[in-house]
């Protein structure tokens, strides 16, 4: 009597085991060759080019998959015309009896930020995320003609929630708050842009008016390239000043030096910003400013201030910079 420690096997579950080991003999962690091609970004606009995704597509691509705006940067890629080149791409491809390529955006750091309309951007697939515009941490995606224009296939198997697509009884206070969070941005993103973007470019303006101009990188700005409305990313040029150095003696100010997702990167330089062609040196010393709904203009004087004194804390009296 110790059916606490373990269980015999039911006859039923002996036959689907015996059945997986017949069919599904095959290691589901082996390296099955399966390409990615990764698409670098341009270092004059911080965007990924058009003509650069269309020249990485193979005869076996089945998938383009691009971000939104960027979450470091805050840059926006040009997904519309992506999908309309890919749109144009297959039609030359189904003559070829080559498979059809979709298009998917992670549109999570956008949404709330900005108009995000699935058919303006003509994608397969978008995936967005609640936490990223003021709602519960719980995500959703959205599919093109679910099942009839676009194929989706199931990762988990069990029971048939969610069409058979997620098995799983669904999270219904999350679900309801996600939907909220969403008919909140479909009725005020405007008012939410424009707030956003008063207040972020006041920061900028006061950034460059307290800090020496040749001392502020804009991390975030690219001649002509549009970017999310509340995303400031600068470094204070210093060899003192690296990121996290700065953030610590910040009394006030709490921020980030760049996307939570790479926070095991410890004090190397953000790859995004590298790859932005952001150089080495000012790349350690980013930090991320990102304003919100209720963000006002009297929190960024506050901010600018305790900036201000954290790097004065580190630097020293004026005299004693340049002794070591």
């Amino acid at each position: 009597m110790d059916y606490n420690a373990t269980t015999p096997l039911e006859p039923e579950v002996i036959q689907v085991m015996t059945e997986a080991m017949r069919e599904a003999w095959g290691n589901p962690s082996s390296p099955y060759p399966t390409a990615v091609t990764f698409v670098p970004v341009s270092k004059v606009s911080g965007q990924v080019e058009v003509e650069d995704i269309l020249a990485a597509v193979r005869p076996a691509t089945c998938l383009v998959t691009v971000m939104l705006a960027n979450n470091e940067t805050g840059v926006i890629m040009p997904i519309a015309e992506i999908s309309q080149r890919i749109k144009a791409l297959n039609r030359k491809r189904a003559a070829s009896g080559l498979p059809v390529i979709l298009v998917h955006t992670d549109a999570a750091q956008a949404l709330g930020k900005r108009r995000v309309d699935v058919e303006a951007l003509g994608v397969d697939f978008l995936t967005i995320v609640g936490h990223k515009f003021y709602g519960p941490r719980i995500g959703a995606l959205y599919v093109r003609g679910l099942g009839e224009l676009t194929p989706l296939y199931p990762m988990l198997f069990g029971g048939g929630q969610e069409r058979n697509f997620r098995p799983g009884t669904e999270n219904t206070p999350m679900i309801a708050g996600l939907g909220k969070a969403a008919e909140l941005v479909t009725k005020n993103w405007e008012a939410y842009e424009a707030h956003m973007r008063d207040v972020r470019d006041y920061l900028e303006e006061r950034l460059l008016a307290e800090f020496d101009k040749q001392r502020i990188h804009l991390n975030s700005r690219f001649p002509g390239t549009e970017r999310l409305p509340n995303t400031c990313n600068f470094s204070i040029r210093g060899p003192q000043l690296q990121g996290r150095v700065l953030l610590a003696q910040c009394r006030t100010l709490l921020a980030s030096v760049g996307a939570a997702c790479h926070s095991d990167q410890v004090d190397r330089p953000s790859p995004v910003l590298l790859s932005c062609g952001i150089p080495f040196d000012v790349a350690r010393n980013a930090l991320r400013l990102s304003v919100g709904r209720s963000t006002t203009r009297a929190e960024v004087d506050l901010v600018v201030q305790d900036l201000k004194q954290a790097v004065a804390r580190l630097e020293g009296p004026p005299g004693a910079r340049g002794a070591s």
